[in-house]
């Protein structure tokens, strides 16, 4: 068996795939595409030319999937332990929406507002527009970190009070809202700044961000 993920190790859209892999202990292999510059190939893996995309070498061909939230599904459908998704359906349903909420409207405003303008436009050695990051941390991002803060209650996690793919999908854009040089404020949200802690401390994710912190810490000093 051989599972292959594509695509880039700072997107938090691959970190999620990779850390339910991790989860579940699973062996794979990360091949490197830029998002900005795909192969000419890349369209036949992934339609819309985004990252990441997956492999499954036991399958016959085609045996490529697109968009880390159908990556997932397919991963806990193949290998349900330990289980990443509420058996409930109610539960799943919750879980599957905090998913959603993270994959969009946050990623929208850490994705854009901030990690794109500090560490993206670096990359691409452009100008990162402060104006821009200010407006997010003032003005857009704070109402979805109460709504975050609200949902979590007195838990642990987001769903069940139990470790889920609603969890892995929230933390992995904390990882990259960290990633453009901020940190929670923890008077204002006491209870997502430690569940950002207890998250990131999971082996899964503190592997992948001693991996990713060089890379990131290389271009927001460039």
């Amino acid at each position: 068996m051989a599972l292959i993920v594509y695509g880039a190790n700072v997107s938090p859209f691959v970190r999620k795939v990779r850390v339910a892999l991790m989860e579940k202990g699973l062996d794979y292999t990360l091949e490197s595409v830029n998002p900005f510059h795909p192969p000419e190939d890349y369209i036949v893996i992934s339609p819309l030319k985004r990252i990441p995309a997956f492999r499954d070498t036991d399958l016959p061909e085609p045996n490529t999937l697109a968009d880390s939230s159908v990556i997932c599904d397919y991963l806990e459908h193949k290998f349900p332990e330990p289980a990443l998704y509420p058996r409930d359906p109610y539960l799943r349903a919750r879980a599957l929406w905090f998913e959603e909420y993270a994959d969009s409207a946050v990623a929208m405003c850490v994705g854009r507002g901030l990690f794109f303008e500090r560490v993206v436009k670096r990359m691409l050695r452009q100008t990162t527009d402060e104006e821009i990051c200010k407006k997010t941390l003032q003005e857009t991002l704070p109402p979805l970190f109460d709504y975050l803060e609200k949902e979590l209650g007195n838990n642990d996690y987001f769903v069940g009070n139990t470790f889920s793919i609603a969890d892995i999908s929230v933390a992995t854009m904390l990882v990259n809202f960290q990633h453009a040089g901020e940190a929670l404020d923890g008077t204002r949200w006491p209870k997502l700044a430690a569940f950002r802690t207890r998250l990131l401390d999971r082996p899964s994710f503190k592997t992948l961000i001693a991996e990713e912190q060089a890379i990131v810490e290389r271009f927001r000093a460039a």
